[in-house]
């Protein structure tokens, strides 16, 4: 399996809303703020500075995820999510490490991330890049998370 990441372009918006959908309808309900950030990524990632990233193999989307810019020189790793044939093939590592270089690469000093306990891969993912439970925890818009990590670029 050859994978590549690459930026979000126009047509993308489907398969960033299906992906996501597919976990959270999974694991969890679909939440207001899910709807809003799906139903418009341009308004809600990408017009305030963030990006979006897709993992893809001969241009099928395979993963996507965003980093939302949050002020302060942190942005948050949000909207992770793998389709479930990829999973288990690096797809989510692969995203994960291009969504830190991006990062970087915008400038950011901090990656914070939202997630919750029942996601075990997910999590290993997130520790095995090196991310950290929070200092201080913050409150969240989405019932689901009761996981906050974040990750300091040097």
């Amino acid at each position: 399996m050859s994978v590549a990441i690459r930026s979000f372009r126009p047509g993308d918006e489907a398969a960033f809303r299906d992906i996501n959908l597919e976990w959270i309808e999974r694991f969890f309900a679909v939440e207001q703020k899910d709807r809003d950030v799906l139903g418009n990524p341009a308004k809600y990632i990408l017009d305030p500075g963030g990006a979006i990233l897709l993992a893809v193999e001969d241009e099928i989307p395979l993963g996507v995820v965003a980093l939302m810019v949050m002020g302060q020189g942190s942005v948050e790793l949000a909207k992770m999510g793998v389709t479930p044939a990829a999973q288990g093939k690096g797809a989510g590592r692969l995203l994960v490490t291009a969504a830190i270089a991006k990062a970087r690469e915008m400038g950011m000093r901090r990656v914070y991330i939202e997630t919750n306990s029942k996601l075990g891969p997910a999590l290993k993912l997130y520790h095995d890049a090196g991310f950290q439970p929070v200092r201080e925890t913050i409150p969240s818009p989405y019932a689901r998370a009761d996981v906050q990590l974040e990750l300091f670029l040097d």
